[in-house]
């Protein structure tokens, strides 16, 4: 297909990260949050580089002794949820380009302004009039796009377009499977994808289950379960973990929030009783790539998980040079 959208399983040119600070919502924890990211940063460059986008570059470089794979650039942002202001990588007619799509705040939810400019500031890439997050859509690589309409058929976001002619125009896919059942309390995101069901092969999906029939979330992610067994995909289930709450807020936890990059696959854990269960499953799906297991217990309390604070670039997209 000389024209599509790379899966994020394929082989990748480096992950993208906003570094929390002072003047964000992490203020409250900042400590806990800087620890956070420097864990992941670090897991991620023993397999492939890493742009760190930073409020105050010399704070941030003080947390890493060795630079290799580390590139770093200062912008000054609203907040770190890189998945969803960074540019998607697509491929067009055999080459690729980066598209930036307007990012709104989840709906206007939160102020975003700085966010929205950031990818144009630091990067060569196309701006899209069109209202989209990395984190509500995932790609097989083969054509299939998999959304939630909860989230892409929300008025909040592109009320007078027709979103599909739009994603299968702008992302070169061919399907769009939209699930309309399956959400986290506690979620800002009008149920982004990637904390629900995400592909990790181009016929496999993994998707998140809940057993607790008291739980809130056992109906509408039994409904989802449904959904996606029409889909033709090879499932595999992931549990929900036990509920967890921050200033007596139910926490939007989710095994489903992983992150793919070469050679591994980083994997949330909450503290729970679950986390075990889960890097084995993934242990057992992910044969040739290491699991690596990687705390956001702390990350969950700003609504969001390691694939929402990352964002990965195919490996035709030239690796930046930042100091």
């Amino acid at each position: 297909m000389n024209s599509r959208f790379p899966a994020e399983f394929e082989e990748q040119s480096y992950i993208q990260i906003i570094f929390p600070h002072k003047k964000s919502d992490w203020t409250e924890y900042l400590k806990e949050a800087e620890d956070t990211f420097v864990n992941i940063i670090n897991t991620i460059i023993k397999y492939e580089p890493c742009l760190v986008v930073c409020y105050d570059i010399l704070h941030v470089k003080t947390f890493f002794k060795e630079h290799k794979n580390l590139s770093f650039i200062e912008y000054r942002g609203n907040d770190t949820w890189a998945r969803d202001c960074s540019c998607i990588s697509v491929i067009e007619k055999g080459e690729t380009k980066l598209l930036d799509f307007t990012f709104n705040g989840w709906g206007g939810k939160f102020d975003s302004c700085l966010d929205n400019e950031m990818s144009r500031d630091i990067s060569t890439c196309e701006s899209i009039d069109f209202v989209l997050e990395g984190g509500s859509i995932d790609s097989n690589g083969n054509g299939v796009l998999l959304t939630t309409s909860k989230c892409l058929k929300n008025p909040n976001r592109n009320p007078d377009i027709d979103v599909d002619i739009f994603l299968k125009k702008s992302l070169h896919v061919r399907d769009i499977i939209y699930l309309n059942h399956g959400y986290l309390a506690g979620d800002d995101t009008d149920s982004h994808i990637d904390t629900l069901a995400r592909f990790i092969s181009k016929d496999t999906i993994m998707y998140v289950t809940c057993k607790d029939k008291e739980d809130e979330h056992y109906q509408e992610l039994k409904l989802m379960q449904e959904e996606l067994k029409q889909t033709g995909f090879n499932l595999i289930a992931l549990p929900m973990t036990d509920a967890i709450y921050y200033n007596g807020e139910r926490l939007p936890a989710t095994y489903a929030n992983f992150l793919m990059i070469n050679g591994a696959v980083l994997v949330p854990v909450y503290r729970d009783r679950h986390d075990k269960q889960v890097i084995e499953i993934f242990k057992k799906h992910f044969k040739d790539r290491e699991i690596i297991p990687i705390d956001c217990s702390i990350l969950i309390r700003q609504h969001g998980s390691l694939h929402c604070v990352s964002m990965h670039f195919h490996k035709s997209v030239k690796t930046p040079s930042y100091h």
